[in-house]
C-alpha cells in the first residue's frame, strides 16, 4: 500500500494530470474497502489524515473519526452539505442494486418504475462453487416495483416500495415429465428510512455514510400470492428478505465521488419473524446482503456513463433470536456481477428523468439457483420549486 501511495504521488505530483490523480486514488479506496469488508466492516473508513481547518468552519468535523460513531456529530452541518452539493455528481440514474446512499435535498421527492426479471434452469450444489447443474426447478419471473421517496430533511429520506410479481415454474415429476404452474398477484411491501449522520467532503477522503432501517411487509400473503417454487431467495435492487414474511433489516451505506467515477456499496443484515406452515412454526435464518459499485460517467451532461455492481447474498443458518432454523435449505448463498448503462434524459426545473438498464449474472452459489436477472429503471425527480438535485 505505500510503495503504490508513492507511485500515485509522483504521477500527480510530475504531471499534474487530474485523471491519473483519480484512478490512483479509486484503485487505493478498492483496496481499502475490499480489505476492510473482509476483516472489519467498519475499519474502511479509519480516521481522516488530518487537514488544516478553515477559520470560516467554525466547529470542524476533524475532530472525529469514521470508525468510531460515538466522536460523530450525527447531524451534518449545512456548510458539509452545501459543499457536498456543489460539488462534481451529475444527474444520473446511479447504481441499480442499492438504494441511493446520498439523501434528497428536504421537500424533493422521486417516484421510480422498476422492472426486475428472473430465469434460471440450473441450481448450485450444498457447496460452494461456480458450477450450477440442471435444476428440479426452471423458473421465470418478472417483478415490476414501484417505488416513492421523499427528503423528509436534508439528512433523512422515508421509501415506500410496493411489488407485484408474475412466475412460471416448470417441476420434474416422478415419471420423468415436467409439471407446470404459474402465479401473477400482488408482491411484498417495503418501508426503509435512511438517516446520513456523515456527509462526504468533496476536498478529503470522508466518505458519505447512511444508516439504512427497513420493513417488510407480508402484503403477497395477505393478499394470497403463492411464492416461488423451491424456496429460492433472488438478488435484487432491496435487500433480499423471504417472500410473504414480515423482516427487519438494518444496514450500513458509503458513497464516494471521485470525478469521473462514483463508488457506493453497504452491507445489510435481515431477520425474519417467525411464522407458521400447516399449524408448525417457522424459523427461516436470518440474511446478510453485500453491495458495492463503480460507476464511470462518460458525459456529465448527458449522464451518460456504465457500472459495475456486484452482489452478494448468505443465508445464515441462525437467528438473532437464538431459535433453531427449520426452514429448508438452512442456509445458501449467491455471488452476482452486473454490468449497466445509464443515461439522462431531461433535467430542467419541471424535474428530471434518468434511466438505466443492466443484465444480473450469477458467477458462483451454494442451494439457491443459477439465474440471471435483466432489469431496467428509471427516475422521476421533483421538487418544490427550481430543477431537482442528484442525491
Amino acid at each position: 500500500m505505500q510503495l503504490f501511495s508513492r507511485i500515485c504521488s509522483h504521477l500527480w505530483l510530475r504531471h499534474q494530470y487530474r485523471r491519473s490523480s483519480a484512478v490512483c486514488r479509486i484503485a487505493l479506496l478498492g483496496i481499502s474497502v475490499w480489505t476492510s469488508l473482509s476483516v472489519n466492516p467498519l475499519g474502511a473508513w479509519a480516521e481522516e489524515p488530518s487537514r488544516q481547518t478553515p477559520a470560516t468552519t467554525g466547529s470542524s468535523i476533524e475532530d472525529r473519526t469514521l470508525w468510531n460513531p460515538l466522536t460523530w456529530k450525527w447531524v451534518p452541518t449545512m456548510e458539509e452539505i452545501q459543499r457536498y452539493r456543489k460539488s462534481w455528481n451529475p444527474m444520473a440514474n446511479g447504481p441499480i442494486l442499492i438504494s441511493g446512499v446520498d439523501i434528497q435535498p428536504e421537500g424533493q421527492f422521486l417516484f421510480q418504475p422498476f422492472v426486475f426479471g428472473e430465469f434460471g434452469h440450473q441450481k448450485f450444489g450444498n457447496q460452494f462453487s461456480t458450477n450450477p447443474s440442471d435444476s428440479p426447478v426452471h423458473l421465470k419471473a418478472v417483478a415490476p416495483t414501484g417505488i416513492f421517496a421523499y427528503g423528509i430533511t436534508n439528512h433523512l429520506e422515508v421509501n415506500v416500495a410496493f411489488s407485484g410479481i408474475y412466475w412460471e415454474a416448470s417441476k420434474a415429476n416422478n415419471s420423468g415429465g415436467r409439471t407446470s404452474e404459474s402465479e401473477t398477484g400482488l408482491g411484498d411491501t417495503t418501508i426503509y428510512l435512511k438517516y446520513r449522520p456523515i456527509v462526504q467532503d468533496p476536498e478529503g477522503w470522508r466518505p458519505s455514510l447512511t444508516i439504512y432501517n427497513q420493513i417488510a411487509l407480508p402484503s403477497s400473503e395477505w393478499a394470497g400470492t403463492q411464492g416461488i417454487p423451491g424456496g429460492f431467495s433472488p438478488l435484487g435492487r432491496l435487500p433480499a428478505t423471504r417472500f410473504g414474511a414480515l423482516s427487519f433489516t438494518e444496514g450500513l451505506m458509503f458513497r464516494k465521488n471521485l470525478q469521473p467515477f462514483r463508488i457506493s456499496g453497504g452491507v445489510f443484515y435481515t431477520y425474519t419473524a417467525p411464522g407458521n406452515t400447516a399449524g408448525m412454526n417457522t424459523y427461516p435464518g436470518d440474511i446478510i446482503n453485500g453491495r458495492l459499485i463503480i460507476e464511470h460517467i462518460l458525459n456529465d451532461d448527458r449522464g451518460f456513463g456504465y457500472n459495475l455492481e456486484f452482489v452478494t447474498l448468505n443465508g445464515l443458518s441462525h437467528r438473532l433470536d437464538g431459535k433453531t432454523v427449520n426452514v429448508l435449505p438452512t442456509n445458501y448463498a449467491l455471488v452476482g456481477v452486473q454490468p449497466t448503462l445509464q443515461y439522462k434524459f431531461f433535467h430542467d426545473s419541471n424535474g428530471a428523468l434518468v434511466g438505466a438498464a443492466g443484465v444480473l449474472f450469477t458467477v458462483a452459489g451454494q442451494n439457491n439457483i443459477d439465474a440471471i436477472y435483466p432489469n431496467i429503471s428509471l427516475y422521476y425527480y421533483w421538487g418544490k420549486k427550481g430543477a431537482p438535485q442528484m442525491r
